[in-house]
């Protein structure tokens, strides 16, 4: 690709309303993001990429930072822990940034996540759900539910729905892992009877064979992992082939893109994710405006977590008055936050507890199906346990 290894100078020179030259002083505080802006998932990247820009670009219009202007220092990631390694490093060795957000996926947020915490620079990630990211060390934070978290709420939205009978399709990655690894924990415990699993891989888009299994199981429910881009023809296939068991996905599904692909066939699909597009929280619906008046399209979840993951970061800065290294991770450990994906507070370990949101495609869009709430089946993990 182009940009092996560089930061995505194109991306920071149109975006001068947020950076100047390294010389000047309207912009010093730097903070670092990987996104994967080319490759399988560089819609994902842009999004991402849209949401942490549009946090900088309010805190800059209210003042920055201490008197000084924020700047991005971006890095594309391609998805890619090859590729997170050594953005990972010149952030931190070369860029000096104080911060760095993550709006990339699980494998290359794990990969840099090392080099963070060795750096002693506060990481705050978006999106990536998987468990060892946080467990790196404790310059890692993250505002979205961990994977087993938003597994275990998938159980309980199969209980809700008096559903029994469950067939788990897995995406074989650290995401599809995380998510099983979660459903299967709480599944006994919710009286669910998993009848079938399969695994497929990331490049999958036929499906033949998986139909075929599937409606021999004929369960009463599907939940399948994966992304917009494997699950848009996953849906489809399944409902061509006459399987009408609900299908359950997850936030790899939360765009507009799954439904553009998968058609008619995205009615009723629900998933469990962070961002309620219905919520009358007025964080929420301000960041939906916003959003989709600085970019021209509807926001999804990947995008409200990568803002609120850089509006936390924005707000840690404000009370270290700049300053990056132990006590901004001490202001961050500290603070609470009113976010488009819910008030949030982070544990010991650096997970927050908040509830899922469960969302239905209906008429083309996602729109509120119900919200989850079970603080002890949902509770992340602690430092103790």
């Amino acid at each position: 690709m182009k940009h092996r290894h560089q930061p995505t100078v194109a991306l920071l020179a149109a975006a001068a309303a947020l950076t100047l030259s390294a010389g000047s002083a309207w912009a010093d505080i730097k903070i670092g993001v990987n996104v994967p802006l080319t490759g399988f998932a560089a819609a994902d990247g842009k999004s991402a990429l849209e949401g942490v820009k549009l946090a900088i670009a309010k805190a800059n219009a209210s003042g920055g930072v201490a008197g000084q202007k924020l700047e991005l220092v971006v890095y594309d990631d391609q998805a890619s822990p090859k590729e997170a390694v050594p953005a990972a490093t010149k952030m931190v060795e070369k860029d000096g940034v104080v911060a760095a957000v993550s709006g990339s996926y699980s494998g290359p947020t794990r990969a840099a996540a090392a080099i963070f915490q060795r750096g002693q620079v506060p990481y705050v990630v978006g999106y990536a759900i998987h468990p060892e990211i946080t467990l790196t060390g404790d310059y890692m934070f993250r505002v979205s539910a961990m994977g087993e978290v938003q597994g275990r709420g998938g159980a309980k939205l199969v209980q809700n729905m008096g559903k029994k009978n469950v067939v788990i399709v897995t995406v074989k990655n650290d995401f599809g892992q995380a998510l099983a690894d979660g459903f299967k924990e709480a599944a006994p415990k919710l009286g669910l009877n998993i009848i079938n699993e399969y695994e497929y891989g990331m490049a999958d888009r036929q499906f033949g064979p998986l139909v075929s299994k599937l409606k021999a199981d004929n369960p009463d429910v599907i939940y399948a992992s994966g992304y917009y881009f494997t699950a848009g023809p996953m849906v489809s296939q399944l409902r061509a082939a006459g399987i009408t068991a609900p299908v359950i996905g997850q936030e790899g599904y939360d765009s507009d893109k799954f439904i553009e692909i998968a058609g008619p066939a995205a009615e009723g699909t629900l998933i469990t994710t962070s961002l309620d597009r219905d919520s009358d929280a007025p964080a929420t619906k301000t960041f939906l405006a916003d959003y989709r008046k600085a970019v021209g399209s509807n926001a999804d979840m990947v995008a409200a977590a990568s803002y609120t993951a850089t509006a936390v970061v924005v707000e840690g800065l404000k009370k270290t008055g700049g300053k990056g290294g132990e006590a901004l991770k001490k202001a961050l450990a500290a603070g609470s936050y009113d976010t488009p994906i819910g008030k949030l507070a982070f544990n010991d370990l650096h997970e927050v507890k908040k509830d899922i949101q469960v969302q239905i495609v209906k008429d083309k869009a996602f729109h509120r199906h119900s919200v989850i709430s079970d603080p002890v089946l949902l509770a992340p993990p602690t430092k103790s346990k």
